[in-house]
């Protein structure tokens, strides 16, 4: 990946959402990386300075923080507006938050957990939306993309609430980008397939899983950070003006196949009968 392209997203300013880890950050550092001034939003101040401090800006970038709850809509109005303040304007956003309480067959969710997961995926993303587009809008335009999951094309068994809510913002991204086209403003989404992140560790490390994983996926090996930081760069940038509304999977080609079987982890837990629905308690 060449960090100096740097033509379609220098001098732009971007708010990446969930940016102090993961997927986020490595948005983020290729970003200020090829000379756009981000501003990455968390819920943990910490964590949000140790991400900025492992980003190294170049072609006169930089990398900035906001500490804001993506589920809290006077947050999510400070962290825009902190974004907007860098260069007095934004011109596009990278919804990253997202996070799944719910692994457990339908019949044993917790009513909870299904709640806070579908609040951070669908309605923090929302919130990020509402708050953004008013400021690109304003500005005369830009870009916003929202990332999604192969969960949401293709049916993760088990996966409770993170499919669900993924779909959810998949078509929030079509009315986004229904709506907004007239003032110029793009709404795209990405939807990565097994992307090496701490959250997923305990597969990417090895073992049946992840053997799965690659037996299912026609290129092979897991992805990385910048494989979807690459398309969001691309979605952000000059060169793709006339694109919105835009669902792409970067996920080695997974689904044009089927979703990984969790059973041979789930099964410890649940059972064989549990994982076909039974409740014995």
């Amino acid at each position: 990946m060449d960090a100096n392209d740097t033509g379609a997203v220098r001098g732009k300013s971007i708010l990446v959402t969930g940016g102090g880890s993961g997927i986020g950050l490595g948005v983020a550092s290729l970003l200020a990386g090829s000379g756009a001034h981000v501003t990455i939003c968390g819920r943990t101040e910490e964590k949000l300075v140790n991400a900025a401090a492992s980003v190294t800006p170049a072609h006169d970038g930089s990398i900035t923080h906001h500490a804001a709850d993506v589920t809290d809509e006077d947050a999510v109005i400070d962290a825009v507006a902190a974004a907007a303040a860098v260069t007095g304007r934004l011109d596009g956003v990278v919804a990253c938050a997202g996070g799944n309480e719910t692994i457990a067959p339908v019949t044993q969710i917790d009513v909870d957990a299904w709640r806070r997961t579908v609040e951070l995926n669908i309605t923090g993303t929302m919130l990020t939306l509402k708050h953004a587009a008013r400021e690109l809008v304003r500005g005369g335009g830009g870009s916003f993309v929202a990332i999604s999951s192969i969960a949401s094309s293709n049916t993760h068994r088990w996966f409770g609430a993170y499919g669900v809510s993924k779909s959810g913002v998949d078509h929030l991204v079509q009315l986004g980008a229904d709506e907004l086209g007239a003032s110029n403003v793009r709404v795209n989404c990405i939807r990565p397939g097994l992307t090496r992140t701490d959250l997923v560790a305990l597969i990417t490390e090895g073992g049946p899983l992840l053997e799965d994983y690659k037996a299912c996926t026609p290129l092979p090996r897991i992805g990385e950070p910048e494989d979807i930081a690459a398309l969001a760069r691309f979605l952000l940038g000059d060169e793709s003006t006339w694109i919105t509304g835009q669902i792409i999977n970067v996920d080695g080609g997974q689904m044009l196949r089927r979703g990984p079987d969790f059973s041979s982890m789930l099964e410890q837990v649940y059972g064989v009968d549990g994982l076909r629905g039974v409740v014995t308690r």
